[in-house]
């Protein structure tokens, strides 16, 4: 009699779907994610196929988020047909193995509209300040 392949004897894993996603390490208000290829249908805290990477979200001393990323197994998993997250697709485009995600192009123009209209209310309250001053 033989076993089911949902039994664990590795026929149903080595066809399952996989994908490359974060998996959220550290503390609270302390996060720190690995990027991993696991299968698709797992959720995070679940044993993983291997790590390709790590991923630091919150500013160094010198301002730099801290990404390190083993390119070469990544591309065999994408060669392979495994998905990636959202999440992920955005950080491999930034890091340029990937296209850009739409994503980080609407960040990016958000980011700039904030910023301009930060800069014309400070020199509006600036001339308002100057022309109360001279009056």
């Amino acid at each position: 009699m033989s076993l089911s392949p949902a039994s664990g004897i590795g026929r149903f894993y080595k066809h399952s779907a996989k994908i490359i996603r974060f998996v959220r390490l550290g503390c609270t208000n302390r996060p720190f994610y690995h990027i991993v290829v696991m299968e698709r249908r797992k959720n995070q805290h679940q044993p993983v196929i291997e790590q390709v990477g790590s991923y630091d979200p919150l500013p160094n001393d010198f301002n730099e988020r801290l990404v390190a990323l083993n390119t070469e197994r990544i591309r065999f998993w994408l060669g392979k047909g495994a998905h990636i997250s959202d999440p992920a697709a955005e950080l491999l485009g930034v890091a340029g193995l990937l296209p850009i995600h739409p994503r980080t192009y609407m960040t990016a123009w958000r980011n700039r509209r904030k910023l301009a209209e930060e800069q014309a209310e400070a020199a509006a309250a600036g001339q308002s300040e100057s022309v109360s001053t001279s009056a």
